[in-house]
């Protein structure tokens, strides 16, 4: 523990900030359920533009008294799996009435800093091999693993012995990076940070400070842009938000340092310009964002698509940003919604139709935890 505390001092006095804006800055989705979601009256047509002015709704708070929740994965009976980053459990959260039973806990996880149990997902033949993918912070490096869940086995004892699909991914006390989803294409995406080290951003050869794209298997996914490489996208600074809208094009949201915080939209082989540029920039051969934030504004992990804009959580900024979209641009002013009002928000997943699912995160030492916290809610928005 020693030895923690005074690598993570180091760290804020060599300037580097956290991911998610709970130290000072220095200067230095979801998975597919076991059935296709059913279209809803309320989904906008592919070619529709969303209306300038968008709305939110707490419909209810689904679950209450969860520690340090990171991950969330639907199931298709309505019910969610929430990942505990420092107690590296998984608990299943029933929709209806939010009572909560835990699976188990995964082997392996190292917490600290801001690593640990992170993001989880479901297989895509989850209904056939009921896996659930979990990436985690270990003593050595972060990593990704695969788990049966055996719902007849008792409470505590249903997740099985983990079978890593991919590790190696650089680890540090901040910039660990963490959200997995499955695509559209049923290959595993996984967002990643550097670490720390700026340097690995730019390095193709580093799993760190990128966008990887995997076979369920953890093998590079056929059509990457680099050969035999898992690498999809490179010169990212610590990704923690990856959402498909309807025409299945990939969006990330990215932690800046000081000044810029971004959502962007991805395309393979493209370099998003970390640590050269921070937000927009008119240096050549760089990815620009969609839209970009002051840090204290946003600090984003999770995002989602929902009604033809992007959702995305805040943080340090302690609200919910909706961007419209039309194709891959934003198609009016991002507006903000719930401010202050949940706290930090750290987990937005798409619930079906114009439903969201909404995670807290006022558990992780960074936030001011009131009774009931962390929280899980259910939002309707437009």
């Amino acid at each position: 523990m020693t030895a923690v505390l005074a690598a993570a001092a180091l760290l804020l006095t060599a300037g580097c900030s956290s991911d998610d804006g709970g130290a000072a800055r220095g200067n230095g989705s979801a998975s597919p359920s076991d059935t296709p979601a059913k279209s809803s009256p309320s989904e906008r047509t592919a070619e529709e533009t969303p209306p300038a002015e968008g709305s939110v709704k707490v419909v209810r708070t689904v679950a209450t008294g969860l520690s340090t929740p990171w991950g969330l994965a639907p199931l298709a009976d309505g019910d969610l799996l929430v990942s505990s980053r420092d107690e590296a459990t998984i608990t299943r959260v029933d929709g209806r009435t939010g009572e909560k039973t835990e699976l188990g806990e995964v082997p392996g996880v190292s917490p600290s800093g801001e690593g640990g149990l992170l993001g989880i997902a479901l297989s895509p033949e989850y209904a056939s091999d009921h896996m659930i993918y979990a990436y985690f912070t270990s003593a050595s490096d972060n990593r990704i693993v695969r788990m049966l869940y055996d719902e007849q086995k008792p409470p505590g004892e249903q997740l099985g012995a983990p079978d890593t699909i991919l590790r190696g991914i650089p680890k540090g006390v901040v910039h660990n990076g963490g959200r997995i989803a499955f695509g559209p294409d049923r290959m595993l995406y996984v967002g990643t940070g550097e670490s720390g080290d700026t340097g690995l951003s730019q390095d193709k050869d580093s799993l760190g400070g990128k966008i990887l794209r995997l076979t369920p298997e953890g093998e590079p996914a056929p059509g990457n842009p680099f050969p035999d490489s898992p690498v999809y996208s490179y010169g990212h600074r610590n990704v923690q938000g990856l959402a498909w809208d309807r025409e299945q094009r990939l969006f990330a949201s990215e932690f800046g340092q000081n000044t810029w915080d971004e959502l962007n939209a991805i395309k393979p082989g493209d370099n998003y310009g970390w640590p050269e540029a921070e937000g927009r920039s008119d240096e050549g051969g760089f990815h620009n964002p969609i839209d970009q934030w002051s840090t204290d504004e946003a600090s984003p992990s999770g995002i989602a698509h929902a009604e033809g804009s992007i959702w995305m959580a805040g943080l340090l900024g302690e609200r919910l940003w909706r961007i419209p979209l039309k194709d891959t641009a934003a198609s009016a002013e991002p507006q903000a919604f719930l401010k202050g009002e949940y706290g930090r928000l750290r987990t937005v997943v798409p619930a079906g139709g114009d439903r969201l699912w909404l995670v807290t995160s006022n558990t992780d030492g960074r936030g001011e935890p009131k009774d009931g916290d962390d929280r899980i809610l259910e939002l309707q928005v437009s």
